[in-house]
């Protein structure tokens, strides 16, 4: 497998959280946290982290219900990713995200609870999440 550059998406209609990895090392790291209004992304923000990063590819979580069926965000994020799509003409993948944000915020208590001193941050929540969207990506990608 090739090395490349994926920077993954946690949409939400406040705050997206953004992630980047690196297939080669397969480890995914939390980046920022781009805010939108009223469910539109701040699209200078992503396009700095496009900028920055140069991704060969984007990934974007795509939460179920817990019964498989869609949620209330799959039409606002079938729009962002098109939205993506026709801004930088790069290939958009969909991972099925169930809890990630409930994960991520798992994983920062943790950390805290390990010697970390300030309180968690929705920004951290969902910057982790997003990390955590990309890592489940590259483990279909590693197996596809």
């Amino acid at each position: 497998m090739s090395s490349m550059t994926v920077l993954g998406f946690d949409y939400g209609k406040a705050r997206i959280g953004v992630a980047v990895a690196n297939t080669l090392t397969g480890i995914a790291t939390p980046q920022s946290t781009v805010t939108a209004r009223d469910g539109a992304p701040d699209w200078d923000a992503v396009s700095r982290c496009l900028k920055e990063w140069q991704p060969s590819r984007l990934v974007v979580g795509m939460p179920r219900k817990l019964d498989g069926s869609d949620s209330a965000m799959q039409e606002p994020i079938l729009r962002f990713i098109r939205q993506l799509e026709g801004r930088y003409h790069l290939p958009v993948d969909v991972v099925s995200e169930q809890l990630s944000s409930r994960e991520a915020e798992q994983r920062l208590k943790s950390a805290r609870q390990a010697g970390r001193k300030r309180k968690v941050r929705k920004e951290e929540i969902d910057q982790v999440a997003a990390a955590i969207i990309l890592e489940s990506w590259m483990q279909e990608y590693a197996h596809g």
